[in-house]
């Protein structure tokens, strides 16, 4: 691949750069002011590169970009594309689903939900909240303090019945007013909100209304014992932002502090694996964290700069709609402030790191019984198995799942269009497991402990080979359906192990899971794949027949053993349909 000529065309303009390998797989996505500018600093010869930016230059095969409307659009494109791909060189968060919010929907009578998908459906989003515990805590708040609906039944005369905390009717503008004030609540106005409150009690006291008296008394008291759960600061009343940051070996945790009205309001907690800068770390996480946040304050307090401060400062200002500045506190109250965030992310770090030293040294005690009964040098901890299915012969796929610590790792399974023409399991076997080990070396992946093949002698052999092609000395073993016997390489007789050993049963769990999961991507590309069978020529035979064809055959020349009858009670269909099915086949 000529790079140099292909960057020679790159605009000067704003956008998105994506850095691939030799297998055609992302390892790095970046945003640039002027992509031809970036891209071309990377192959530039620089005194000093950090071993990781090192490790990145040399595996660059070729590269993707896209053009921005302007810089703000490719922040937010930037930490969407990293989120679907998740490069190996991006900083990428533990925490890597989409942050919760809370959802105030645009409807008549809007309800309150939590949600981790923004749309654009003119209704409001608060937050996010990275701990759903506190935040659903905050939910049965907010049902205390504003008694709004469930669900509604609305009445000819305008108003509704509300189920929530008890029955009442309310009309449409009294619910917007509580509406109104619930938000006012979710931005930290706590002091604007209890003044209009105590006005509204005192009017409704002077009315002779005290059943709205004691409604707005009970608001206002549910709001005060929110508030005496929030730690208070000293008096500085400006809303802002305090973000601490702690850091063990390539572990780190960033703690968000939303300080409003001189309270903590919340505080929000983002894991990271990486060995990036804390400036990076800082940019990676206020990207995620504010991208689509509902209230952003002028003020963010940070240890140090984060990487392009100043393009996320504008970016931010640009969302907020008002300026929004990023300070290093040096002394008084926000220094503190400081302090007390970088406290709280060591605490949660420590918390993290004794959670991975107690799953690190807790090994099940079925994977050292598999140890003993395979002669492995370790407990198999990581677990890859493969499975073969086709139909017929015909749209032959292979799956491979993930155990780990004896446990369904679902984010490491994947799906193998195979290549092979006719039915040979050997063959496909062989491809299958050459093309994932292949990979796993050439982007530098962890190898598993075991390999598990679904099969006997002839399919572990076909895998074998596969992996001394590749010079890889890794345990196998296969599992044969019948008897459940287990082979492993240079073994004439099948290893002897109790049919109730729980050893065992964990080998036929991860058989039975790479089946099914082969058995289900197969029926949705066979599905997929049917245009038109031959199936369909028969008069009375149409795409609903087919579709049951392949879902109760996996090889469809198994009709022709079975009975007119019996093959037309399987598909539903005549015994005239059945007969003519099976003549298709000879």
């Amino acid at each position: 691949m000529d790079l140099q000529s292909k960057i020679a065309g790159l605009p000067a303009l704003p956008g998105i750069y994506q850095f691939k390998d030799k297998t055609d797989k992302i390892i790095y996505i970046g945003k640039a002011k002027d992509l031809k500018k970036r891209v071309k600093s990377y192959f530039q010869k620089k005194s000093y590169r950090s071993p990781k930016d090192q490790s990145l230059i040399n595996r660059i095969f070729d590269f993707e970009w896209i053009i921005c409307e302007d810089e703000a659009d490719a922040f937010i494109t930037e930490a969407t594309l990293i989120k679907k791909f998740k490069p190996k060189y991006n900083v990428r968060l533990k925490d890597d689903k989409s942050f919760p919010y809370l959802k105030i929907t645009n409807e008549q009578f809007p309800q309150i939900d939590i949600t981790r998908t923004i749309k654009n459906d003119k209704s409001r989003y608060f937050g996010p909240y990275t701990d759903v515990k506190s935040m659903r805590r905050l939910l049965d708040v907010l049902y205390r303090a504003f008694p709004i609906r469930n669900c509604y039944i609305e009445l000819e005369d305008g108003t509704i019945i509300k189920k929530g905390l008890g029955i009442q009717t309310i009309t449409e503008s009294d619910y917007q007013g509580m509406i109104d004030d619930m938000i006012l609540f979710l931005k930290g106005e706590t002091k604007a909100l209890e003044k209009k409150l105590t006005k509204q009690m005192q009017f409704f006291s002077s009315e002779l209304m005290y059943e709205d008296s004691a409604r707005v008394r009970d608001q206002i008291k549910a709001i005060t014992s929110f508030k005496r759960g929030q730690r208070k600061l000293e008096a500085d009343f400006t809303n802002r932002d305090v973000i601490g940051v702690e850091s063990k070996d390539n572990h780190h945790v960033v703690v968000i502090l939303r300080i409003r009205e001189g309270r903590i309001l919340s505080r929000e907690k983002i894991s990271v694996d990486t060995n990036d800068t804390i400036a990076e770390i800082f940019r990676s996480v206020i990207i995620n964290f504010y991208m689509n946040a509902a209230y952003i304050p002028n003020n963010i307090y940070l240890s140090e700069l984060p990487t392009e401060a100043e393009e996320l400062q504008e970016w931010l200002s640009d969302k907020n709609s008002r300026k929004v500045v990023f300070n290093i506190p040096k002394r008084g109250v926000k220094l503190k402030e400081l302090k007390l965030a970088n406290r709280n992310a060591k605490l949660l770090l420590n918390e993290w790191m004794l959670n991975l030293a107690k799953r690190k040294d807790y090994i099940p005690k079925l994977l050292t019984e598999l140890q003993d009964i395979l002669r492995l040098s370790k407990p198999p901890r990581l677990i890859e198995a493969f499975d073969i299915s086709h139909l017929g012969g015909t749209d032959t796929v292979a799956s491979m799942v993930v155990f780990k610590d004896g446990k369904p790792y679902k984010k490491g399974y994947r799906k193998y269009n195979i290549n092979v023409d006719q039915i040979d399991d050997f063959e496909s076997m062989r491809e299958v497991v050459f093309r994932r080990y292949k990979r796993q070396l050439d982007e530098e992946n962890p190898l598993p402990d075991l390999i598990l093949i679904d099969g006997g002698k002839g399919q572990l052999s076909s895998a074998k080979e596969s992996l001394d092609k590749l010079k890889l000395k890794l345990p196998i073993v296969s599992i044969a359906k019948r008897l459940e016997e287990l082979f492993i390489p240079g073994e004439s007789e099948s290893l002897r192990v109790a049919k109730n050993s729980p050893a065992l049963n964990i080998l036929k769990q991860l058989r039975d899971e790479a089946h099914r999961f082969a058995i289900t991507f197969q029926r949705e590309k066979r599905t997929k794949n049917i245009a038109r069978s031959k199936f369909e020529d028969i008069p009375g035979v149409g795409k609903k027949i087919v579709e049951k064809i392949y879902k109760r055959f996996q090889n469809t020349n198994d009709m022709k053993d079975l009975s007119d009858k019996a093959l037309a009670y399987k598909l539903g269909v005549s015994q005239k349909i059945a007969k003519m099915i099976k003549k298709l086949l000879t």
